[in-house]
């Protein structure tokens, strides 16, 4: 095969015969691209050679890495992840591989599958929240855990330049009934005692397929809401940290008095979680409550959480009582994943909501059911508290969600860089920043700047879209949050490639 092309027009000779896949999709530990969708006049990043492309690549690195030749593979529902699926394997049997396709599935029911089915490696095609006509791919060659930059680096070198292992030998399995198995293991031994009324939100993404039957099984009364399969996501993309989506899930727990409304994402590895007054708490406090919560069952627990997370893994009095310790790492699933696996943490908290239990509440990796089912034990194991109260129990802050900015893959980690060197500069020199001295400054993944009251506001690249990531949080008032947002937003307009903002406060 030839080097994959980075451009290619549709309908082209060079787009019929040749691999088109734009180096900027391969990511930080994942790979997503702009495939298209009938209508859309935006220009394709890869097409259905160039994930054959892919396949022989992953094929040939899961083989160097020496992690053998069986690999599971799955899809998300999007009108096209099944072409996207099948010309991943068919790429991947020229490469050797002995497929194991497990369907239509949640990304966690495929790391499920390579505890399952004795598969050291994984691929699974998904764009998980991203709008329709994104399409991607979450891999891992050494279960529980995904790639990492490292990985990554290696498959895109091995795709565009075509430095491609093909010593064919492939084989496929289809493995009927797996979301079956998947689901049985994951109700296995769990049952709710507190009658609990929770409203199961999945955005017409892959967990509608899912979530409503695990938490019947688990013992709780299910309000499904938007859980029929519609690829069109015709409310909202199926993503916990959108607001849209937080509203239509508060709006309907306070219709129907439920005790928690959970919402899922696209491929199912992340939970958002609203409480029965129809507060939308963001995932990094349900993080801090589940911290309190299994810190009080297991004595000296240890966290890991991202550096977009509240300061009250630090703080609170609760989780200092209980011997816990926390430790803040870069923004990402993988990356959190690896560090939980390092530090034989409990759990690790992502305010993306991507949540990482250890035995023995999880098997390391990110499994948005196994999150609402936490949620579920926490408020089982506190029957006499709703969940509005056990999050008034948190001491209070004012906090921001997620904000993102565009800004283009091609420019991004150098803008961030700039910033970075700036504020570096503004701490060394004395200045205040956001009306404040600076007290600390975190630059493990782009820059976290906290001022002497403990308002802190972070900056960095997304490494899966074309945008910058913004959070801000004040223990103070609403006020100083905004400040520190100002003062942020100033920045960042300084720099022309910084676009508008997804949401903003």
């Amino acid at each position: 095969m030839q080097k994959p092309l980075a451009d290619a027009t549709p309908n082209s000779f060079a787009f019929e015969t040749r691999a088109l896949v734009k180096p900027t999709g391969f990511r930080e530990y994942d790979a997503r691209w702009w495939f298209g969708h009938p209508g859309s006049d935006k220009a394709p990043e890869i097409n259905l050679i160039g994930v054959q492309a892919l396949g022989i690549g992953l094929g040939t690195l899961i083989r160097r890495l020496g992690a053998g030749p069986d690999i599971v593979v799955g899809h998300d529902f999007r009108s096209y992840s099944m072409a996207i699926k099948l010309a991943l394997v068919s790429g991947l049997q020229a490469a050797g591989a002995r497929v194991k396709d497990i369907g239509l599935a949640l990304s966690p029911m495929a790391y499920y599958a390579q505890f399952a089915l004795d598969a050291p490696s994984v691929a699974m095609v998904t764009a998980s929240h991203n709008e329709n006509g994104w399409t991607g791919v979450k891999m891992g060659a050494a279960r529980p855990l995904t790639f990492g930059p490292d990985e990554m680096d290696a498959l895109k070198k091995i795709v565009l330049d075509a430095d491609f292992d093909l010593s064919g030998g492939g084989a496929y399995e289809f493995v009927p009934d797996f979301r079956q198995r998947y689901v049985d293991d994951l109700v296995s031994g769990v049952k709710i005692a507190r009658k609990l009324k929770v409203v199961a939100a999945c955005g017409n993404g892959t967990a509608g397929a899912f979530a409503p039957e695990v938490l019947r099984r688990i013992g709780c009364e299910v309000i499904e809401l938007d859980c029929d399969l519609d690829h069109s996501f015709p409310r909202y993309n199926p993503n916990p940290e959108d607001m849209k989506m937080l509203h239509a899930i508060r709006d309907e727990v306070l219709r129907t008095g439920a005790d928690v409304g959970f919402g899922f994402d696209g491929d199912g590895d992340r939970c958002g979680v609203v409480d029965d007054e129809g507060g939308e708490i963001f995932a990094d406090k349900v993080g801090v409550m589940l911290a309190r919560d299994i810190s009080g069952e297991h004595a000296g627990s240890r966290f890991v959480v991202d550096v977009k997370s509240t300061g009250l893994f630090l703080t609170d009095p609760v989780l200092k009582a209980n011997g816990a310790r926390t430790d803040y790492w870069k923004t990402g699933h993988s990356h959190i994943k690896r560090r939980v696996k390092e530090l034989d943490a409990i759990a690790g908290f992502e305010k993306s909501g991507h949540f990482f239990f250890n035995p023995p509440i999880g098997r390391g990796y990110d499994d948005g059911l196994v999150t609402a089912i936490a949620v579920c034990h926490m408020l089982d194991r506190n029957p006499q508290k709703s969940m509005a109260e056990l999050y008034r129990d948190l001491p209070h802050t004012f906090g921001s969600p997620t904000m993102s900015p565009h800004c283009a893959d091609e420019e991004k980690y150098a803008v961030v860089d700039k910033v970075v060197a700036q504020l570096e500069g503004l701490r060394d020199s004395g200045a205040h920043f956001a009306g404040q001295p600076i007290a600390d400054m975190v630059t493990v993944n782009g820059v976290r700047i906290t001022n002497r009251d403990g308002t802190w506001g972070l900056i960095r690249a997304s490494s899966n879209k074309p945008e910058l990531v913004v959070v801000v949080e004040s223990p103070v008032s609403e006020e100083r949050k905004r400040d520190m947002f100002a003062a942020l937003d100033a920045v960042l307009r300084a720099h022309p490639q910084v676009g508008a903002y997804n949401q903003t406060l």
